[in-house]
């Protein structure tokens, strides 16, 4: 691989600065603890291993190269980031305690599922994938191998981050746990989850 180190430290950078994967992380670390927050961030980056192999074996450029592929894709991914982001707003309006715990229980459970999901159906991700990683790539070497342990360097730099981040964000659950501040956190977070999907819907460019 082409200069490894540049290949790293701009990783980095990547998976640190925030967007629709750390808004979710955030959000259900605060709501649900530090364990779901970790479930999530494992959903994340195994989504991020399917990109992966994806973008080494050609799907995601298949994927790119179909309009209708990608349009299909990219609309799905859009609707479930808004489907989420209207539900950090409805969540709170609903007053009978028992189904409110059934609701709980069914998001804990789902904690995995929907941050897998919310990162397979983002195109973004595909795209990323498949234009970051082969500038790294080594002429007359094999490709697939080479985007196959990027991909894996990337992940695992993922799964670091997020971990730190959640471990982090636990020990402010107590005060973020506040009604008030609770509150205006889901809205926050609702707000950006509705924004990232209705840019991902209207972006015209692919």
């Amino acid at each position: 691989m082409n200069d490894f180190l540049t290949f790293l430290v701009l990783s980095l950078f990547v998976v640190m600065s925030p967007g629709i994967d750390t808004a979710l992380i955030t959000k259900r670390t605060i709501s649900d603890g530090r364990k779901d927050g970790f479930s999530m961030a494992l959903g994340i980056t195994t989504g991020s291993f399917v990109h992966t192999f994806a973008a080494a074996f050609g799907l995601s450029a298949i994927l790119l190269q179909s309009a209708v592929a990608f349009e299909i894709v990219k609309y799905v991914g859009a609707f479930y980031l808004i489907y989420l982001g209207i539900s950090s707003f409805i969540s709170r309006k609903k007053k009978d305690p028992a189904a409110e715990n059934q609701q709980n229980a069914q998001m804990k459970k789902s904690a995995f599922k929907q941050g897998l999901i919310s990162n397979v159906l983002n195109p973004k991700v595909a795209m990323f994938f498949l234009t970051f990683l082969p500038q790294f790539i080594q002429t007359g070497e094999n490709a697939t191998q080479q985007l196959i342990i990027m991909g894996v360097i990337y992940t695992l730099l993922s799964i670091s981050w997020f971990f730190i981040y959640v471990f982090f964000i636990n020990y402010l659950r107590e005060w973020l746990l506040s009604p008030k501040v609770q509150i205006i956190m889901d809205r926050a977070t609702g707000l950006v989850l509705i924004g990232f999907g209705l840019k991902l819907a209207l972006d015209k460019n692919h």
